[in-house]
């Protein structure tokens, strides 16, 4: 039933690996097409047909995304970049670069302002699709359960009040114009000096990009029994001067004590309804008092969940000391 989008995302991986790898050969649709043993004909149709938008332009679009965080971080020369993602020239890197965010390499590398990227489609995900896990494997790794003083800093993110989970967050934002997630993702994935990012630039992967729960009492109950708002946002240092989308809120966090509940790497494919279950137990049987804390529920305090397969999945969740 969802066999083309399984072929799709195959072209998807194989599109990034590419870009990565400066490996413009592979990069054609007669070579994709033939891994997938279709025609270029068929191959286009079906991938405009999941994804929205042709071969061509997704294509682009990838490859200006990684040549722009390359102009944004590096000191290369913008025509060493150019020639890298397969432009002919520095005009022609220059003519697409502006098209596409509204400001030539160089001013962008003097002032890195929020744009949209085009972050890495996933047209197959089982959970989204409603398969679930393949349940071949069951991680064995406990969780870690440790507790850690994270320094002030910044939280720059967007907010629904009604909606609950990741998959209700991103449909009710959709409504919303300019808060869809293609459009803040893309605009996260071009921020500057994110704490968390570890280079990916899809959405909540290694790009920095998490989710979070502010403890709100306008928000939703959740499974704890506390109101809470979700959000989708960044983590920033406290000193950050860069400018704030239109779209999205800027929030202080201070320095405080957190817990965590962590679980290493795991296959999202096969284990992921399993690690979260060890999660979700682990929080809910761990107890607080006889370390000498308690959850805080005060107004204000934020809770993080990481979710990267490649790395780990847990949560963050704020804690006070009790006071003997």
């Amino acid at each position: 039933m969802y066999e083309w989008q399984k072929q799709i995302q195959i072209i998807v991986d194989e599109i990034d690996e590419c870009i990565k790898n400066h490996n413009d050969e592979a990069l054609t649709l007669r070579i994709l097409s033939c891994k997938l043993g279709y025609s270029e004909f068929y191959t286009t149709r079906k991938f405009k047909e999941i994804s929205g938008m042709q071969f061509k332009e997704y294509l682009r679009r990838r490859k200006l995304a990684f040549a722009l965080k390359e102009v944004r971080d590096s000191e290369r020369s913008i025509l060493d970049i150019a020639f890298d993602y397969g432009f002919s020239s520095h005009e022609a890197f220059t003519r697409a670069f502006k098209k596409t965010y509204g400001i030539t390499p160089s001013k962008y590398r003097k002032n890195p302002v929020p744009v949209i990227l085009r972050t890495k489609i996933n047209p197959f995900d089982r959970y989204f699709l409603g398969i679930g896990e393949i349940g071949m494997m069951k991680s064995t790794e406990d969780i870690k359960i440790y507790f850690v003083t994270i320094p002030a800093h910044k939280f720059l993110h967007i907010k629904n009040y009604e909606s609950n989970g990741y998959w209700d967050f991103w449909q009710k934002q959709s409504l919303i114009p300019g808060q869809d997630c293609e459009t803040i993702c893309g605009l996260l994935d071009s921020i500057k000096g994110k704490l968390d990012d570890e280079g990916g630039s899809e959405p909540n992967s290694g790009s920095g990009q998490i989710m979070a729960y502010i403890n709100d009492p306008e928000g939703r109950l959740c499974d704890w029994g506390i109101p809470r708002t979700e959000c989708y946002g960044v983590r920033l240092p406290f000193d950050y001067k860069g400018e704030v989308p239109p779209q999205m809120l800027m929030a202080d966090i201070p320095e405080a004590e957190y817990i965590v509940f962590e679980h290493g790497p795991f296959d999202y494919e096969q284990e992921n309804c399993s690690v979260e279950e060890k999660i979700e137990k682990a929080m809910a049987t761990f107890d607080y008092a006889d370390a000498g804390y308690c959850l805080d529920t005060s107004p204000g305090r934020i809770v993080y969940f990481y979710h990267d397969p490649e790395r780990f999945f847990k949560y963050i969740r704020p804690v006070k000391r009790l006071v003997l």
